[in-house]
């Protein structure tokens, strides 16, 4: 049986320990940006193809009460509880996710700028 926490029994360090993963930050992500989605839909949005792989992380998510996640004929449905995270912590998905955007936009300028100086040293 799938273990989701009642909305008062979510702990803010599991929900922190949760997100503190890339892969499991990247399914939240994918899930408040979408909505409800199978498994395999989130799956291919990450590119990940082995559904094995994620099995710990869907458990993580799911027993920290980031995500509900239902049974749905072969699949699994999956959609963020925000509305109950919201509830127990204002503000702070919404302060994780932007921090999240930052960093990638941050990492994406940063690989930009070293790709130029590497291709103006070398010219």
């Amino acid at each position: 049986m799938n273990r989701h926490p009642d909305r008062d029994q979510i702990r803010i360090e599991s929900v922190l320990s949760a997100l503190g993963s890339p892969v499991r930050l990247a399914v939240v992500r994918v899930l408040d940006a979408g909505g409800e989605q199978n498994c395999t839909s989130v799956l291919g949005l990450l590119g990940i193809t082995a559904k094995s792989t994620m099995t710990h992380h869907w458990r993580v998510l799911r027993e920290s009460g980031v995500i509900w996640q239902h049974p749905s004929g072969r699949e699994n449905l999956l959609s963020l509880r925000r509305e109950d995270l919201d509830a127990r912590y204002p503000g702070l998905l919404d302060t994780i996710l932007a921090g999240a955007v930052a960093d990638e936009a941050l990492a994406t300028a940063s690989g930009s700028a070293t790709a130029g100086a590497l291709a103006s040293s070398s010219g």
